[in-house]
């Protein structure tokens, strides 16, 4: 069976960033839509994902995600203001797809600027496949690609651990 990948924009292609890190998990009981509704509203991220914050959308009316969409919030620390870039919500066919391009304001030395893509997909057995790739740009970037363990790969992976819990408890 094939996977599905994330798609990148060139400026950040894994490998050529200063900082990258991939999660997946693969479970056994949900399905792409169960766990769709609980990424596409971030207002949801802070109940079953600590290090996420005081979410806001630049327009107070949007309630969820959506394509082109520009939210805030906080993550590892850093106040991040962010656009959505890709969002496919799931099809019978298809895994769900979204991604955002978020950034933290800075002069050269702190300013930070990433993508991070999530794919959601149905798999053979009643399993679902939930991965999220970021790539980062930025001296920040540079430091926490530099320390171990990696706290961008602790942190994704406790989200997608918070993710699958809550999700599940909501059947």
């Amino acid at each position: 069976m094939k996977q599905n990948a994330i798609i990148w924009p060139e400026k950040y292609t894994p490998g050529t960033t200063d900082n990258y890190c991939s999660n997946e998990v693969i479970v056994k009981g949900l399905t792409t839509g169960e766990v769709w509704k609980y990424l596409a509203n971030p207002f949801a991220w802070p109940t079953y994902y600590a290090n996420s914050s005081d979410v806001e959308f630049i327009n107070p009316e949007d309630k969820e995600l959506y394509a082109d969409v520009r939210f805030r919030f906080k993550t590892f620390g850093f106040p991040i203001e962010a656009q959505v870039t890709e969002f496919v919500p799931p099809t019978a066919n298809e895994p769900a797809r979204l991604a955002w391009h978020g950034w933290a304001e800075g002069d050269a030395a702190t300013r930070l600027d990433v993508i991070h893509a999530w794919l959601i997909e149905d798999l053979p057995g009643g399993r679902v496949r939930i991965l999220t790739q970021e790539s980062q740009i930025g001296k920040p970037a540079q430091a926490l690609a530099k320390q171990k363990p990696n706290p961008m790969i602790n942190g994704h992976q406790d989200w997608l651990e918070g993710l699958v819990t809550y999700a599940k408890s909501k059947k």
